[in-house]
């Protein structure tokens, strides 16, 4: 039994302003080469199929697309909700996605049956013991109580949350026992565990409540398939349970590492082995860092290259000049390069510094003008058009007000 686990697609994101639509084509075309060349029984999506619960048309036409694709390879598809996607949307194309070998948990059950599945082989044996289980949202599996501290909701969601993962593996387990051969257990979720490497991409999901929970709560599985977060990694030092991250980058910091899913083998009802298969990438991305000077340098370097797509640019700047200056510098900088500057911010310890100062500033001391700009600066992340926007939404509305007094008797 072999399968290709992955997560986090965000299919319909926009990344500062750009569609992703290309890349994530690009990404089902390499999917389907993987499934055909390594015979691959069922792929397992481990949640966030999309980036919002309203996704744009585009992004159900590719989703719909590779549904169709991957069932002429004679692939089981599983596709889990996370805390990204809407039950109702997902649970709108249930029934017909059946018909094409494709089964989708958009929400929790109470019903260990619902959400306990066997998967088959290619030549249509069972093969494996699946708990679907998606992301777990805490009305789905628990009742609030009246009167509990901040402490005891948080006990009480980690015990329904491990209660719910324990009456599903007593049910697979049951039904891997009364196959004709042992089948091996596979789970699935959608959540936080402790000990993760996140991006600035990945939200909390149990703010509040529970912020990870314990790999040692998960059960006997032979192998845990977990998403929502975007960089691939075992946990608990352990082989079988795995984040297998998102297929694209979600945001700059995530450059640093491969992106991947993972070929799932088992073999005599257990787990065989894990192999990374790395995802091509198929938009060029990079982050610049430096003084001006120091960034002049590195975007010489874009002069003679001839990139497939231009090269999306996350721009770190160390200096002490106003942000709005620079904007103008990178932009004639950048001018006839295969670039484009998405997102363009002072350094961490720029933005410190800049606290600093304002900290021994006063209002008297500055004008209008200046307090505008100080508050700019401190946003970590600057969109060059958005920033460009704001000002000239800003002027005008000083304009307006300074033709207003002017008027005035």
């Amino acid at each position: 039994m072999r399968i290709i686990h992955t997560s986090d697609w965000h299919l319909g994101q926009f990344f500062y302003t750009r569609s992703r639509a290309a890349e994530h084509q690009a990404f089902f075309n390499w999917l389907i080469e993987q499934v055909e060349a390594h015979q691959v029984d069922a792929v397992i999506v481990a949640g966030d199929i999309f980036d919002t619960g309203s996704p744009p048309s585009y992004a159900r036409e590719l989703y719909n697309r590779f549904v169709v694709d991957l069932h002429r390879t004679g692939c089981q598809l599983i596709v889990l909700g996370g805390n990204h996607d809407s039950v109702a949307t997902l649970n709108e194309s249930r029934e017909l996605l059946a018909c094409l070998n494709t089964r989708v948990i958009a929400a929790a059950s109470g019903d260990p049956e619902e959400q306990v599945l066997t998967l088959m082989t290619r030549q249509g044996e069972p093969g494996a013991v699946l708990c679907a289980i998606p992301f777990l949202r805490p009305r789905d599996i628990m009742r609030s109580q009246a009167g509990q501290s901040g402490e005891q909701k948080q006990i009480s969601l980690l015990n329904a949350i491990t209660q719910h993962y324990q009456r599903s593996y007593q049910h697979a387990r049951a039904l891997s026992q009364r196959a004709e051969k042992p089948l091996p257990v596979i789970a699935t979720g959608h959540l936080t565990t402790v000990g993760v490497s996140k991006s600035e991409a990945v939200r909390d999901i149990y703010i509040g409540t529970l912020d990870a929970f314990p790999a040692q709560a998960f059960p006997a599985a032979d192998y845990i398939a977990l998403g929502h977060i975007h960089r691939a990694q075992r946990i608990a030092n352990s082989e079988h349970i795995r984040y297998s991250g998102s297929p694209l980058p979600l945001s700059f910091d995530e450059l640093g590492s491969q992106k991947s899913v993972f070929l799932v083998s088992f073999a005599d009802g257990k787990l065989a082995g894990v192999e990374p298969l790395p995802v091509p990438g198929f938009q060029p991305m990079q982050t610049i860092k430096g003084t001006l000077a120091e960034i002049e340098q590195q975007l010489k370097v874009f002069a003679d290259a001839a990139p497939p797509r231009p090269v999306w640019l996350d721009i770190e700047i160390t200096t002490q000049e106003y942000l709005h200056n620079m904007q103008q510098h990178i932009q004639a900088l950048t001018e006839g390069l295969p670039v484009e500057v998405l997102l363009m911010r002072r350094s961490r310890e720029q933005r410190e510094r800049a606290l600093a100062r304002l900290q021994n500033e006063t209002l008297s001391e500055l004008k209008v003008e200046e307090v505008f700009e100080r508050r700019l600066e401190q946003e970590e992340e600057t969109d060059e058009a958005r920033c460009t926007r704001v000002r000239q939404l800003f002027s005008g509305t000083l304009d307006a007000l300074y033709q207003g007094e002017e008027s005035q008797p």
